[in-house]
């Protein structure tokens, strides 16, 4: 194709609100989604249980605001958490690698102490 160079594919980016980039951003995209069917639930729940048109909207804009910040919230902490046991993890595995064999192996010194 004309507008692919060196055969890789330009990945087109969808930017929310022209500032949050859904693509790249972890969470975005399934808070979004979240976002979008808590309102639609809100909005026509509401609307189906008093007919009332404004203010099953104004509901629905503000389930979707609660629920994206929500859904939002609660995947960044996750993902945060996610992110610290791997870095204990990859931590442990360096650790595992320099030490094994050697004198100072934690686990060799643990050894030698139960068996005595």
């Amino acid at each position: 194709m004309a507008d692919e160079e060196g055969g890789e594919a330009k990945e087109k980016s969808f930017k929310l609100l022209w500032i949050l980039d859904v693509q790249k951003t972890p969470c975005a995209r399934e808070s979004v989604l979240f976002g979008s069917v808590g309102s639609l639930v809100i909005g026509v729940g509401n609307f189906l249980a008093t007919s009332r048109v404004k203010r099953s909207c104004d509901l629905a804009a503000g389930g979707f605001i609660l629920s994206t910040l929500a859904s939002w919230f609660y995947c960044r902490y996750n993902y945060a958490k996610l992110r610290i046991q791997q870095r204990i993890v990859q931590e442990g595995i360096k650790n595992k690698v320099i030490y094994e064999g050697s004198s100072i192996d934690p686990a060799v010194s643990d050894s030698r102490n139960s068996k005595s």
